[in-house]
């Protein structure tokens, strides 16, 4: 069987990769008849080795590894499922949260799943650390107790309230007998290092070609998938529409402006929650930019509706000063927005000592100048926001860079104004992150006392009703820092042709990964 699913695998990476006219491939030679074959393409490729330690610290190099392996729970469209955990209950007398395991689970050798395996992952990970997860400090696990071979208690450090979501729906369980012994996990790349408890199985994985292919569990817990072999395969973004049409994938993204097209075709197409913003990060630590009222006048002049009209030809939405999203349950309606407002930015800017000579802005004889740097993907972005200061009256400097630099430049704060993105915002555990944390992607900012207190309280808040409350106010006290800005959602669109009922996954997978590929999709098939 595996053999092939391989000459099938490599016959489409080669199609592919050829980028000509893409055929159907409805049953592949050497696919037995009335096997279900489902083909993704994906515009990057190589996500790494799908084990837990050798994919690649992305969203995707997680999802290729978690058709391989589950969690104590998991999301679907809805909500949080049951998944190695067929229920739980948190013990706020203990500050602990009781597992029961399902008994009737194997590891993919056949090997019976207990809760011995989740307490050795826990100790693993504590020692070989993921990137996807924290379970030393503040928000981590203090102590396992294995109550029986199918209950598991975990202690927590501290109340934790997002402890579902960040560790127990995504820390990959791991099986204790093939890992115990492994003391560099990310070298571990044999094929025991992908046997998990997941729906499928790995057939095959191609680093040159990018393409990822996945068998069915005949014995997984939920039932073996509908979709019998699962196949990610390379595909320029150009070409996933023809691949589609021609039905050589059964699913892909697409370029927003061709989402209207395929939608009136035959095709279902998915819009994904805003989870992502591009950010126009403000180098707070220099002056004029250490001012909040010079830091409040940059928004009023940026009309960012219009950046998302020009820059980004209507596929966006325009980005909220409190960071999260406004299709979000936690975003707060009632915060300051800065609307477009240039005689608010004059009067800000007057009032801090500069005046309007000539349609540029002085102070003490010098011209207000200010430099702005990205990569290019956000360069029309960036041409946007260099033109609306300009045309307020602020000279500006842009130029993109290699990301790498950019990063680099940003990291150590040698910048004015920096555009660039990140996603996670589904769930509010981000944002001590990204506004107080230290990497290139955060605000990097604690210059309010009552803001940096909130963003640590909310975390550790186990009522939602509380959190929620705490959350509205972090956005209120950072849309009046300003830190940065967002200024954009993107619109990305995902194309399938109905075969699976694919979903965007309520607060995205995991930890907020914002793809339409939950494995919990593929368990079930409509004939086409």
């Amino acid at each position: 069987m595996r053999g092939s699913i391989r000459r099938m695998f490599m016959l489409l990476v080669l199609v592919t990769a050829l980028t000509v006219p893409l055929p159907l491939f409805p049953a592949c030679s050497g696919v037995s008849p009335g096997e279900i074959v489902y083909t993704i393409a994906d515009t990057w490729g190589d996500w790494g080795y799908p084990s837990p330690y050798a994919h690649y610290a992305r969203g995707p190099g997680y999802m290729r590894m978690s058709f391989l392996f589950d969690t104590l729970v998991w999301k679907d469209e809805e909500g949080f499922i049951p998944a190695l955990a067929e229920s739980w209950e948190y013990v706020a007398a203990d500050n602990a949260y009781v597992f029961n395991l399902r008994d009737d689970v194997t590891w993919h050798d056949g090997t019976d799943f207990t809760a011995g395996d989740v307490a050795f992952t826990i100790e693993y990970v504590k020692e070989h650390p993921l990137p996807f997860i924290t379970l030393i400090g503040p928000t981590g696990i203090a102590s396992t107790e294995v109550v029986d071979d199918y209950t598991v208690k975990l202690y927590l450090e501290q109340p934790y309230g997002p402890f579902l979501n960040d560790v127990a729906g995504t820390l990959a369980i791991l099986p204790r007998h093939i890992w115990e012994d492994v003391e560099v996990p990310e070298e571990f790349t044999a094929p025991e290092a992908v046997l998990g408890t997941g729906p499928y199985t790995l057939a095959d994985y191609s680093r040159e070609q990018g393409s990822y292919a996945y068998e069915a569990y005949d014995d997984y817990y939920l039932g073996k998938p509908a979709v019998d072999t699962l196949l990610f395969v390379k595909v320029s973004e150009q070409m996933i529409p023809a691949a589609l049409e021609q039905a050589a994938v059964n699913a892909g993204s697409i370029p927003p402006d061709l989402a209207g097209e395929m939608e009136g075709s035959d095709f279902t197409v998915l819009l994904c929650p805003y989870g992502w913003n591009a950010k126009l990060t403000i180098n707070h630590t220099k002056e004029p930019l250490s001012s909040r009222e010079f830091r409040q006048a940059l928004a009023y002049a940026i009309d960012r509706e219009a950046l998302v009209d020009i820059s980004q030809r209507g596929f966006a939405m325009a980005g909220s000063p409190g960071m999260i999203p406004p299709d979000s349950e936690w975003y707060n309606p009632d915060i300051e927005m800065y609307e477009h407002a240039p005689a608010k930015a004059l009067q800000l800017l007057e009032s801090l000592g500069y005046q309007l000579e000539d349609g540029r802005f002085t102070k003490d004889g010098e011209n207000l100048e200010l430099e702005l740097i990205t990569e290019v993907t956000f360069k029309e972005a960036g041409q946007f926001v260099e033109q609306q200061l300009e045309d307020f009256g602020i000279d500006v400097d842009f130029s993109t860079l290699e990301g790498a630099t950019l990063d680099a430049r940003v990291l150590n704060w040698q910048f004015d104004l920096s555009i660039y993105g990140h996603g996670g915002l589904y769930e509010p555990s981000i944002l001590p992150k990204v506004i107080t944390g230290s990497g290139f992607n955060s605000a990097r900012y604690q210059g309010n006392d009552t803001l940096n207190e909130l963003l640590e309280n909310q975390l550790h808040e186990m009522d939602s009703e509380a959190r929620l409350e705490l959350v509205y106010e972090i956005q209120e006290i950072y849309a009046w820092e300003l830190p940065a800005l967002s200024l954009y959602y993107p619109d990305w669109y995902w194309a399938h042709d109905g075969s699976v009922d694919m979903y965007y996954t309520s607060g995205g997978v995991a930890t907020g990964i914002p793809v339409a590929t939950n494995k919990m999709a593929f368990l079930e098939y409509k004939a086409q």
